[in-house]
């Protein structure tokens, strides 16, 4: 089991690495930038060129059944999910074969609903709370094999 993380925009980073710690797991941090834990013993950094969906790319091409993948892009969660590895965001929300397909579509909607105007884009802020739903749930996942 090892832990790939679409690193460029994750909030969790450090708690991730601190897991893999406890429990030996390798972590690939896919991102577009260097970032700073290219030295850890157990990070693996992989810096991908600039373009769209290349780091989705990467970790879609390398992640394998019974992976885990770190991950807010819901399209790379869905080709992640679809190969076997299990899933979650930032947020601790752990993406499965069978909300997949609910999860995408609401993607849709949402951007479209934003392209045309009819809501305006908004992210709430990353909580104490969500960190705290991110490691339990990372937990669960890692438990569950």
């Amino acid at each position: 089991m090892e832990i790939y993380v679409d690193g460029d925009a994750c909030p969790v980073k450090d708690e991730v690495i601190r897991v893999a710690e406890r429990h030996g797991l390798q972590i690939h941090l896919v991102s577009n930038s260097w970032l700073r834990y290219g030295r850890h013993p157990l990070v693996n950094s992989v810096v991908v060129p600039e373009g769209l969906d290349v780091a989705d790319d990467w970790i879609a091409d390398n992640i394998k059944a019974g992976d885990i993948a770190v991950t807010a892009d819901i399209p790379l969660a869905s080709r992640c999910v679809k190969q076997g590895a299990k899933v979650l965001d930032p947020k601790g929300k752990i993406f499965t074969e069978e909300s997949m397909g609910m999860t995408l579509a609401v993607r849709d909607l949402m951007t479209n609903l934003r392209e045309s105007g009819e809501i305006k884009s908004y992210s709430p802020a990353f909580t104490k709370q969500d960190r705290s739903r991110f490691l339990s749930a990372l937990d669960q996942i890692i438990h569950k094999k």
